[in-house]
Protein backbone atom coordinates (compact mmCIF):
# COMPACT_ATOMS: atom_id res chain seq x y z
CA UNK A 1 0.00 0.00 0.00
CA UNK A 2 3.09 2.11 0.33
CA UNK A 3 3.54 2.37 -3.31
CA UNK A 4 -0.13 2.64 -4.84
CA UNK A 5 -2.63 3.62 -1.92
CA UNK A 6 -0.90 6.01 0.79
CA UNK A 7 1.01 8.33 -1.31
CA UNK A 8 -2.41 9.14 -3.45
CA UNK A 9 -3.39 12.82 -2.76
CA UNK A 10 -6.66 12.40 -2.04
CA UNK A 11 -5.86 9.18 0.84
CA UNK A 12 -2.98 11.74 2.22
CA UNK A 13 -6.31 13.95 2.47
CA UNK A 14 -8.76 11.70 3.95
CA UNK A 15 -6.38 10.36 6.55
CA UNK A 16 -5.10 13.74 7.82
CA UNK A 17 -8.12 15.24 7.78
CA UNK A 18 -10.43 12.81 9.60
CA UNK A 19 -7.71 10.39 11.47
CA UNK A 20 -4.92 10.14 13.68
CA UNK A 21 -2.72 7.22 11.95
CA UNK A 22 -0.41 4.87 14.13
CA UNK A 23 1.85 2.49 11.96
CA UNK A 24 2.59 -0.64 13.53
CA UNK A 25 4.23 -3.30 12.06
CA UNK A 26 3.51 -7.01 12.89
CA UNK A 27 6.71 -7.44 14.90
CA UNK A 28 6.58 -4.33 17.34
CA UNK A 29 5.49 -5.23 20.71
CA UNK A 30 3.16 -5.23 22.54
CA UNK A 31 1.39 -2.69 20.28
CA UNK A 32 0.83 -5.89 17.73
CA UNK A 33 -0.41 -7.99 20.21
CA UNK A 34 -2.47 -5.93 21.97
CA UNK A 35 -4.23 -5.11 18.57
CA UNK A 36 -3.49 -8.82 17.36
CA UNK A 37 -1.75 -7.54 14.33
CA UNK A 38 -0.61 -10.70 12.61
CA UNK A 39 -0.45 -9.62 8.86
CA UNK A 40 0.51 -6.65 7.28
CA UNK A 41 -0.94 -4.32 6.40
CA UNK A 42 -3.58 -4.34 8.87
CA UNK A 43 -6.17 -1.57 9.63
CA UNK A 44 -8.02 -0.97 12.76
CA UNK A 45 -10.46 1.48 13.53
CA UNK A 46 -10.30 2.40 17.17
CA UNK A 47 -12.43 5.26 19.04
CA UNK A 48 -10.56 7.99 21.53
CA UNK A 49 -10.93 4.96 24.24
CA UNK A 50 -8.90 2.64 21.84
CA UNK A 51 -11.72 0.10 21.08
CA UNK A 52 -12.00 -1.75 17.90
CA UNK A 53 -14.93 -0.54 15.82
CA UNK A 54 -13.66 -1.80 12.78
CA UNK A 55 -10.58 -3.92 10.65
CA UNK A 56 -9.29 -4.76 7.56
CA UNK A 57 -6.34 -7.12 6.64
CA UNK A 58 -4.51 -7.10 3.02
CA UNK A 59 -3.81 -4.68 0.64
CA UNK A 60 -6.59 -1.91 -0.42
CA UNK A 61 -6.49 0.72 -3.15
CA UNK A 62 -7.22 3.89 -3.36
CA UNK A 63 -10.87 3.28 -4.26
CA UNK A 64 -11.40 0.83 -1.53
CA UNK A 65 -9.79 2.42 1.48
CA UNK A 66 -11.83 5.19 1.68
CA UNK A 67 -14.62 3.80 1.96
CA UNK A 68 -13.60 0.92 4.02
CA UNK A 69 -12.12 3.97 6.54
CA UNK A 70 -15.57 6.19 6.06
CA UNK A 71 -17.24 2.76 6.88
CA UNK A 72 -15.30 2.34 10.08
CA UNK A 73 -15.93 6.32 11.40
CA UNK A 74 -19.61 5.21 11.02
CA UNK A 75 -19.20 1.86 12.47
CA UNK A 76 -17.34 4.01 15.85
CA UNK A 77 -20.51 6.24 15.84
CA UNK A 78 -22.70 3.34 15.40
CA UNK A 79 -21.53 1.21 18.27
CA UNK A 80 -21.42 4.90 20.13
CA UNK A 81 -25.64 5.01 19.87
CA UNK A 82 -24.33 8.42 17.73
CA UNK A 83 -26.93 7.44 14.53
CA UNK A 84 -27.36 10.17 13.13
CA UNK A 85 -23.44 11.07 13.25
CA UNK A 86 -23.29 7.16 11.91
CA UNK A 87 -25.91 7.41 9.29
CA UNK A 88 -23.85 10.68 8.18
CA UNK A 89 -20.77 8.48 7.51
CA UNK A 90 -22.97 5.23 5.79
CA UNK A 91 -24.62 7.74 3.54
CA UNK A 92 -21.41 9.93 2.30
CA UNK A 93 -19.75 6.14 1.60
CA UNK A 94 -23.21 5.27 -0.35
CA UNK A 95 -23.21 8.68 -2.53
CA UNK A 96 -19.32 8.62 -2.72
CA UNK A 97 -18.59 5.11 -3.81
CA UNK A 98 -21.64 3.05 -4.51
CA UNK A 99 -19.57 0.26 -6.00
CA UNK A 100 -17.14 -0.37 -2.89
CA UNK A 101 -17.30 -3.54 -1.36
CA UNK A 102 -17.86 -1.30 1.84
CA UNK A 103 -21.28 -0.37 0.23
CA UNK A 104 -23.54 -3.28 0.87
CA UNK A 105 -22.25 -3.10 4.96
CA UNK A 106 -23.09 0.19 4.67
CA UNK A 107 -26.80 0.24 3.56
CA UNK A 108 -27.45 -2.35 6.44
CA UNK A 109 -26.22 -0.23 8.98
CA UNK A 110 -28.21 3.02 7.54
CA UNK A 111 -31.41 1.04 7.57
CA UNK A 112 -30.42 0.20 11.32
CA UNK A 113 -29.72 3.62 12.45
CA UNK A 114 -33.04 5.11 10.55
CA UNK A 115 -34.56 2.58 12.68
CA UNK A 116 -32.66 3.43 16.16
CA UNK A 117 -33.77 7.14 15.10
CA UNK A 118 -37.23 6.94 14.36
CA UNK A 119 -38.66 3.43 15.93
CA UNK A 120 -40.02 2.95 11.88
CA UNK A 121 -39.84 -0.97 10.63
CA UNK A 122 -39.94 0.09 7.06
CA UNK A 123 -36.50 1.44 7.69
CA UNK A 124 -34.98 -2.36 7.90
CA UNK A 125 -37.28 -3.52 5.03
CA UNK A 126 -35.94 -0.54 2.63
CA UNK A 127 -32.36 -1.36 3.77
CA UNK A 128 -33.46 -4.81 2.91
CA UNK A 129 -34.87 -4.08 -0.56
CA UNK A 130 -31.94 -1.55 -1.52
CA UNK A 131 -29.72 -4.46 -0.91
CA UNK A 132 -31.85 -7.51 -2.93
CA UNK A 133 -31.68 -4.97 -5.67
CA UNK A 134 -28.62 -3.71 -5.82
CA UNK A 135 -26.57 -6.61 -4.11
CA UNK A 136 -28.44 -9.84 -4.40
CA UNK A 137 -25.19 -12.11 -3.34
CA UNK A 138 -24.16 -10.25 -0.32
CA UNK A 139 -23.99 -11.73 2.93
CA UNK A 140 -25.85 -8.31 4.40
CA UNK A 141 -28.31 -9.04 2.33
CA UNK A 142 -29.15 -12.52 3.91
CA UNK A 143 -28.58 -10.73 7.21
CA UNK A 144 -31.69 -8.63 6.16
CA UNK A 145 -33.92 -11.28 4.63
CA UNK A 146 -36.11 -11.11 7.29
CA UNK A 147 -37.08 -7.30 7.33
CA UNK A 148 -38.50 -8.18 4.16
CA UNK A 149 -41.37 -9.18 6.41
CA UNK A 150 -42.12 -5.75 8.11
CA UNK A 151 -44.33 -3.23 6.79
Amino acid sequence: MDTVTYPQQSVVAFIEHNLIPLRVGSDMQPLASDFTVTWTPTLVILDPQGKEHHRTVGFFDPEALLPSLLLGMGKVEYDSNKFTEAFGYFEKLLVEYPESDSAPEAIFLRGVCRYKSTSNPLSLKEAYTQLQKTYPASTWTKRAYPYRLLG
